[in-house]
């Protein structure tokens, strides 16, 4: 399951979006996204594999201004690169992530 929390950095209001490279990476099984919210808008967490195909929508609800992590699991998947994209009202950023078996 996957699950997305405000980090204990809510105080501060981020100025921009952002979004972080996973963590581990290379990983197995588990990795951790973070990323930022400047201001109230609508969010999508979307995990692609090596051919652009959507495999796992990780996210998709309105966010407050902050920071926030989600937890991804790949249980199940084979070996790869995988690439994550954030969308955030006009802002779009993708990663790319190895998972190794």
């Amino acid at each position: 399951m996957n699950s997305t929390k405000n980090t204990a950095m809510n105080d501060l209001v981020p100025s921009e979006f952002y979004l972080s490279q996973n963590y581990p990476n290379p990983f197995s099984e588990k990795t951790t996204i973070k990323f930022c919210v400047a201001y109230k808008t609508n969010v999508k967490l979307e995990v692609f594999n090596s051919e652009g195909k959507m495999i796992k929508k990780l996210l998709d609800e309105e966010k407050e201004a902050g920071t926030y992590e989600v937890d991804f699991d790949a249980s199940g998947l084979p070996e790869g690169i995988y690439i994550y994209q954030l969308q955030a009202g006009n802002f779009v950023s993708e990663k790319k992530m190895t998972l190794l078996c």
